[in-house]
């Protein structure tokens, strides 16, 4: 299963195309700086596209409409 929820992310981006953009967006930051929002031991998920996910889920990553 995938952890968090595609459907409780859904009720924070509007689209799955949005959240594919910023996720991909996102993980090439993290593999770029090693910069993380959140400490290492709190993410369940290893790698970097799951930690993306796990950011969006905790509302650390803000997304601007227009």
């Amino acid at each position: 299963m995938i952890y968090p929820s595609i459907d409780k992310i859904l009720n924070i981006i509007d689209s799955k195309y949005e959240l594919v953009h910023i996720i991909s967006k996102r993980s090439k930051q993290m593999a770029a700086t090693g910069h993380y929002q959140m400490p290492e031991y709190k993410y369940v998920s290893k790698k970097n596209l799951g930690r993306a996910l796990e950011e969006v889920a905790e509302n650390l990553i803000l997304v601007k409409k227009d």
